[in-house]
């Protein structure tokens, strides 16, 4: 009895492994663009699951800017920012036009204003950030020496399958922060809104790959996406969205 139960997992996750394999609507899609990467998306409510490229999903990557999503939460609880603060630009001349002026904490996280996650960071501290991450079961947790660029410098890595695993939480409010700050933040995320779904996202870019991840609520479920891909330049940076949207659509997600 137990050899034909041991059997019976083995073909289903065989079966399993095959149709992930076998995901041909999705691999054409990164053929289409010309992009190596791998994309998860996940149904709340009947767990069904795609992905391309399964192995890439399972390989740590640096989360670049999608980590404003759990430091924006963790920036709020320690009270270094709140959603009317005004950021005051230092006057330093940065690469991004968009940063170089005062700030709110929509402005901040909407841009990617890196020196405003930078100076929360600076005021949160290493010690506290080791038992953020801890507690949130982050990613591998590394903080690395540098507070403000532990997130950019690949000291701190996540996986496509963790990202999703953090973005459920979130979803479900399963995170140790207040409800009123879990909500500010899901402002915030939209990305998209229209009649018939709500997107919340973010991007990241960490220069060699970039992500895009959040999740989707349509009338009838909420599925969770992250796509992650390599950049040979800034020219790939609008195929992060781009292969998602493709995705979900070629899903039947949305229309």
């Amino acid at each position: 009895m137990h050899k034909k139960i041991k059997l019976l997992i083995t073909l289903l996750f065989l079966t399993h492994s095959f149709l992930i394999a076998q995901d041909l609507e999705l691999e054409n899609i990164f053929k289409n663009k010309q992009v190596d990467g791998t994309i998860v998306i996940e149904s709340l409510n009947t767990k069904k699951i795609y992905i391309y490229n399964d192995q890439r999903a399972e390989i740590l990557f640096s989360p670049a800017s999608t980590f404003k999503i759990p430091n924006t939460l963790i920036a709020l609880n320690e009270g270094v920012v709140n959603k009317d603060s005004v950021i005051v630009w230092d006057k330093k001349i940065r690469e991004y036009e968009s940063w170089n002026k005062n700030q709110t904490l929509q402005t901040a996280f909407k841009t990617s204003c890196v020196w405003c996650y930078q100076e929360f960071a600076s005021k949160i501290g290493i010690e506290k950030y080791k038992k953020y991450l801890e507690e949130l079961d982050y990613g591998d947790e590394n903080i690395g020496n540098d507070v403000t660029r532990f997130w950019l410098d690949e000291s701190l890595k996540i996986t496509t399958y963790g990202q999703i695993k953090f973005l459920k939480r979130l979803y479900t409010n399963d995170l140790p922060f207040k409800i009123e700050d879990i909500n500010l933040l899901k402002i915030i995320l939209i990305d998209e809104k229209n009649e018939d779904y709500t997107i919340r996202a973010k991007t990241g870019w960490e220069g060699k790959y970039g992500w895009y991840v959040g999740f989707i609520e349509t009338k009838d479920d909420v599925w969770f996406f992250a796509t992650n891909i390599d950049t040979k330049s800034k020219d790939d940076l609008a195929k992060r969205k781009e292969l998602t949207l493709e995705a979900l659509k070629i899903k039947g997600i949305i229309k």
